[in-house]
This record gives C-alpha cells, structure tokens and sequence, in this order.
C-alpha cells in the first residue's frame, strides 16, 4: 500500500526557531508521523533571524528562481532547505528578501508587528504550494501550524482547486492560544482578488482580526485540531461550531498517535467542500 503523505507547514520549527508551543509540536508531530509510517514533507519561513550557517541552510537552485506577484508587485521565491538529523527529516524554507530578511519573526524588536503580515502569509503559502508541485509530490494533506499558515486552507479550497496535482489534498489547521494583536491590513480583501480570489471568498476577511481570520478559516477546513491546551472563548467558541472533523487537545504522551489517526480519517473522509 502507498504511504500516505503528510504536508507540515508551520511558521515555527524548532530547533531553527527558539522553542515554543507551535515551533515544538510542528517538530514533534511531523518526526513522530513520519517513523509511524508516511512519507512527509516540511516547510516552515526563512525568518532572518534563523542562524543559516549553524543550521547549514543552502538554497536549492531547481526550485528557485520563480516569481510571485502579492498586490501587483513582483516577489522572488528562494527555496532553502536544512536537515535535523535527529530527526531524519528536512525542513523547506520559504525566502524573499523582502518579507523575510529583517532579523525578526512576526514582530520587530519593540513587539510591534509588521505591518506586511498578510502578505508575508499569502507568499508563505503559495511559495508552498508552488515549490510541492515542482518537487512532484502530492500531498494527501496539509497540516497547518500557527497563524501565519491560516491562508492555506483559502488557496486550496479555492485558488488550487482546479490545479490536478491538489485535487485530492485536505487540509487541517491546527489551533493555537497565539494570535495577533493588531488586525492585519484593512486592503487584505482586496489583495485577495488580486490573487484571483472571488468576491464573496475574499468579503470574508474584509475584517482582517485574528478572531474573524480564524473564524472565516474554518469554512475551507476538512479539520480542525486544538494545539494548545487552553484556548480563549472566542477561540473554543470558532472550534465547536466548525462543520468538520474535529480533534481536540491532546496531551504529549498521545499526541502522535492521536494525530497520525485523525490525519487518516481526514484524508479518508468523502470531500464535504
């Protein structure tokens, strides 16, 4: 039988990025998922706080070199790549000089956050997307890790619909008690359009909040999961009324074999979307 693939992304990886409850379970699960049997692929930002000569990141000329137009503007996709041999696994990183240079994560030195999140995030996941399908590699799922990933579900369901390499891919976000402060630029929606999203699909985040991002994500989901054993109302709220398969938190000692079950379930799931 083939092995089912699995496509982890996530805006944190340890150890490239200090621990934390996103960077950790994205390293752990995809780790435990791939020794439990399927074939993975990994990909996290090339953020330009990420020590590239410690971690002997190099970039992979085969899958560089493509362009992608965010609000009109042409942006070059360079692809990375590092391996955690404890791990066995390689990690892909997304990089553009202009969304991923400066030496921070999503906010700057004085905890404000970039005003170009939302771009950063579309770029992310479509440099995603666009690098799996020159690998070849067709993923029987996405697993989505941290709110910068929460677009994936959007340019799946509806942006790559029609592409044959994704026909079949599902997609699970994984939720997390760490969002955003400030909402994301109010052009958000119109972006969208220009990134050949329609009307009605991009109206959902006219309100680009943490709270109405995360809200509207669970229309174009085949699952929802909880990463964080605590999770604020609002966000408990926007989980129990999701119409999807459904896994809540789950603690350490389970938590591969748990995932590893409901990714088979997604994936083995009629399409409802």
């Amino acid at each position: 039988m083939e092995k089912k693939k699995v496509l982890f992304i996530s805006q944190e990886i340890s150890p490239f990025l200090p621990k934390s409850e996103v960077s950790t379970t994205a390293r752990n699960l995809a780790q435990g998922v791939q020794e439990g049997g399927k074939e993975i692929r990994v990909f996290m930002p090339r953020f330009g706080v990420i020590n590239e000569r410690r971690h002997q990141l190099h970039e992979v000329i085969r899958l560089s070199g493509m362009n992608l137009i965010i609000d009109d503007t042409d942006h070059p996709l360079i692809i990375k790549v590092a391996s955690i041999s404890a791990a066995r696994m390689q990690v892909y990183f997304i990089d553009n000089e202009e969304y991923f240079k400066r030496k921070s994560t999503t906010a700057d030195e004085n905890d404000v956050e970039h005003a170009d999140n939302d771009e950063r995030s579309m770029f992310f996941c479509r440099g995603v997307l666009e690098t799996v399908k020159k690998l070849g590699w067709q993923p029987d799922v996405i697993h989505c890790n941290g709110w910068m990933t929460s677009l994936m579900p959007l340019y799946i369901k509806k942006l790559y619909k029609d592409d044959p390499h994704f026909a079949n891919t599902k997609v699970v976000y994984n939720m997390y008690n760490d969002g955003f402060n400030n909402n994301w630029d109010a052009r958000l929606a119109e972006k969208l359009k220009f990134d050949g999203f329609d009307e009605d699909v991009a109206n959902d985040f006219a309100e680009p909040s943490f709270e109405n991002i995360s809200k509207a994500v669970t229309k174009y989901v085949d699952g929802l999961s909880v990463g964080s054993e605590e999770l604020p109302p609002e966000l408990r709220a926007i989980f129990e009324a999701a119409d999807c398969e459904k896994l809540d938190f789950v603690a350490e000692e389970n938590l591969i074999k748990e995932v590893s079950e409901f990714l088979d379930k997604v994936i083995d799931a009629e399409v409802l979307i």
